[in-house]
């Protein structure tokens, strides 16, 4: 493995980890196996600390197609608990409210899910790295101001869900750069006239890159001491 030539090295994030958590890590254990101060090391798509799965880490002059890389569609796993909502959206924040669900059925839940197919408007979450006036939304948000936030146009390729678990709603998505599954979750469940959690997130894929290809962190430290 050639780093600072450039890798492309697959990790399944663990839960809670940042991605820069796992970007600094493997950046770390680079440097020593390589005696070097400095290499390039970055993430094609960033992972919230509740979510687990493919992480593509770059290294090297491959830090340069992270973009390309970053534009591909992306297919996520997770489960939606309708009836409950919390300000992130997920399960950073406590649950604020609580919704009726017996009304829900299953031909209800088809007719909103496929509302979302094609190409929607999507506010992000408040609780989202957005930048407003310089600052981001977060910060805003945990400091309690008011933070409103425009709408972006994405594409949901795919969107198949399984009530078999209900008022617990899993699901997988297939969809373009910029979706906030978090705001899919809410805006679901706020069309079921509830209201939606996400309680569980993992990415399988990333345009031809795949979890089952992924190492743990462990293992990928493993390998790059090994080479």
């Amino acid at each position: 493995m050639d780093f600072q030539e450039g890798e492309i090295i697959l990790i399944d994030k663990p839960l809670t980890w940042t991605s820069f958590d796992v970007v600094n890590k493997i950046r770390w254990n680079i440097k020593q196996k390589l005696g070097v101060k400095k290499i390039k090391v970055g993430h094609a798509g960033t992972l919230d600390p509740l979510a687990t799965g493919l992480l593509i880490i770059c290294t090297g002059k491959n830090t340069k197609i992270i973009d390309s890389i970053q534009a591909e569609e992306k297919t996520y796993t997770g489960t939606i608990l309708l009836g409950k909502t919390t300000p992130s959206y997920d399960l950073e924040s406590e649950y604020n409210e609580e919704f009726p669900t017996e009304h829900i059925t299953k031909e209800l839940m088809e007719q909103v899910r496929s509302t979302f197919l094609g190409e929607i408007q999507q506010v992000p979450p408040i609780f989202s790295a957005k930048q407003v006036d310089g600052k981001r939304a977060y910060d805003l948000a945990r400091a309690g101001k008011e933070v409103v936030l425009k709408a972006n146009t994405i594409t949901i390729k795919d969107f198949k869900i399984n009530g078999g678990r209900f008022p617990e709603i899993d699901f997988e998505i297939v969809c373009s750069k910029g979706t906030y599954i978090r705001s899919i979750a809410s805006d679901f469940g706020q069309k079921l006239n509830s209201g939606g959690t996400l309680i569980a997130l993992r990415r399988t894929k990333s345009g031809d890159f795949s979890i089952e290809n992924a190492l743990t962190v462990e293992a990928c430290i493993e390998k790059i001491h090994a080479v």
